[in-house]
């Protein structure tokens, strides 16, 4: 079971929204990181067969995804940033929707609805309208639409967004079960979110893949090393505009930087051990 995506490029006009990208998926979680306008969205929705591609080509076991059509979709579940709903309907209702423009049995329907809304923590809720529910609720409720046709290949694009803590962490234990037997793509700018769940990283930026691997991969291969400094309160503005810094915590009349660079900043600068948001400022900063 693979998806394999060779040299594929989108644009728009004169802008490359997705520009060259190759790269193997298998089963597991992959999370794909990048700022805003980096061009994930695109992607997704090439992967989703919602967009052609200008070039290249996304193969799923070896065929086309766009010459096997409905086939290709019967295997694949997509939950985008924004999914559109009646608010009216009830949980139960949008469910059968969506299970029939999928083409399930009525019977089949059922017993997945069942299923699935105890799998997302929606058990009891069935009868609830949508405009009812909670941010974190519906986006259980669009997990759930998702997967009712028991999808080997899972898109979902900024899933997190909105959600408070408790709900970010709900979801994302939720997406390392749903990803025991099959590919899951999780789209973020949130480096928490993926750190802990994605198997492998692909870090995206101006259209292309600039780094992919895991996150031990992608913090042993950071360009630059990561430092502790404290610095007096007035010196702030300073080294935030000479050095990449990645976080400042306020102290008694100073302030600890967190900072990226290849020499020692200040003599009492401190070597630390870079973790996945060090990698991801480092690659996005510019952005």
């Amino acid at each position: 079971m693979e998806l394999k995506i060779e040299n594929l490029s989108k644009r728009f006009q004169d802008v490359a929204a997705v520009d060259n990208i190759s790269c193997l998926l298998t089963t597991g979680v992959y999370g794909l990181l990048g700022v805003n306008g980096a061009g994930k969205t695109t992607l997704m929705r090439m992967l989703c067969t919602l967009l052609k591609p200008t070039e290249g080509r996304i193969l799923w076991d070896g065929q086309d995804i766009f010459k096997l059509d409905g086939a290709y979709r019967r295997i694949l579940g997509y939950l985008p940033q924004e999914f559109g709903y009646y608010p009216d309907f009830t949980v139960q209702d949008y469910l059968n929707y969506i299970a029939s423009i999928k083409g399930l049995r009525p019977a089949v329907a059922r017993k997945r609805t069942v299923l699935l809304l105890q799998q997302v923590g929606l058990a009891g809720a069935e009868n609830k309208k949508m405009r009812k529910l909670s941010g974190g609720m519906k986006r259980r409720v669009g997990i759930a639409q998702a997967m009712l046709n028991d999808p080997k290949i899972l898109i979902l694009d900024e899933p997190t967004a909105g959600l408070d803590p408790n709900e970010r962490i709900r979801f994302r234990n939720l997406i390392s079960e749903l990803a025991l037997d099959r590919l899951v793509l999780l789209s973020t700018h949130i480096v928490s979110d993926i750190e802990y769940i994605a198997h492998e990283i692909l870090l995206m930026k101006d259209g292309k893949i600039c780094i992919f691997g895991t996150t031990k991969e992608l913090t042993a291969r950071m360009p630059e090393q990561v430092w502790r400094v404290s610095v007096p309160q007035n010196k702030v503005a300073a080294y935030t505009k000479q050095y990449k810094v990645s976080n400042i915590k306020t102290l008694h009349g100073e302030a600890e930087l967190r900072i990226l660079s290849s020499e020692k900043p200040a003599e009492n600068a401190v070597l630390e051990e870079a973790v996945l948001e060090d990698v991801f400022l480092y690659y996005a900063r510019e952005q």
